[in-house]
């Protein structure tokens, strides 16, 4: 296997889970909301991961243990407040079409998807520790290997966002935006409750 396919398979399989991230930009390409900037802002962060890791930065994660703690529970606290938003907004059914309730500003999008992204100690332990570790195996074929985790993470979340957009007219009934809110607030909370009782020693 080529270090490039290695690397675009070995990322695909840790970005494809349903997790916080993705709920989160399945649900702005549904609703045609920024969809673009969440896209931009996820591959690219990503890509600055994934190249770090492949520098070998990741053994500043070794050397600061502590911080990864911190993030843990910064980010457990701020899942369980975007789930509990989101049963909220399950519960009115004015604001469940995204025609019907205020727009979301492109500002907080990107606050948004920036703390799903590094709020979440496990993008540090998988895309820098993990991609990093496993792409440095491959000796001067690491770039190419980093070059197939990055293709991986910008297909990926390229696909979901717009093909979510695509399948937006399907979503105009408010009982449909019900549903997904609810699943969403799930999907936040089993990703909590993982981060919280997973070690992120290093």
């Amino acid at each position: 296997m080529s270090a490039a396919l290695a690397g675009l398979l070995t990322g695909l399989s840790l970005i494809v889970a349903i997790g916080a991230q993705n709920a989160y930009v399945l649900r702005l390409g549904l609703s045609r909301q920024h969809v673009g900037t969440a896209i931009v802002l996820c591959a690219a962060s990503d890509v600055v991961l994934i190249v770090l890791g492949i520098a070998g930065i990741g053994r500043v994660a070794h050397a600061f243990p502590t911080a990864l703690v911190v993030l843990k529970w910064v980010g457990v606290t701020y899942l369980v407040g975007y789930a509990l938003h989101s049963f909220w907004r399950a519960r009115q059914p004015e604001s469940l079409l995204p025609s019907a309730g205020a727009r979301t500003s492109r500002r907080v999008v990107v606050a948004t998807t920036l703390a799903f992204t590094f709020l979440n100690p496990h993008v540090y332990l998988d895309t820098v520790l993990l991609l990093g570790s496993i792409g440095n195996q491959y000796g001067s074929g690491r770039w190419l290997f980093a070059i197939g985790a990055c293709t991986g993470s910008i297909a990926w979340f390229t696909g979901l966002g717009l093909g979510a957009k695509a399948a937006a007219p399907l979503m105009s009934r408010p009982a449909t935006w019900r549903v997904l809110d609810v699943a969403i607030g799930l999907v936040m909370l089993l990703v909590a409750v993982n981060i919280a009782t997973t070690s992120v020693a290093t």
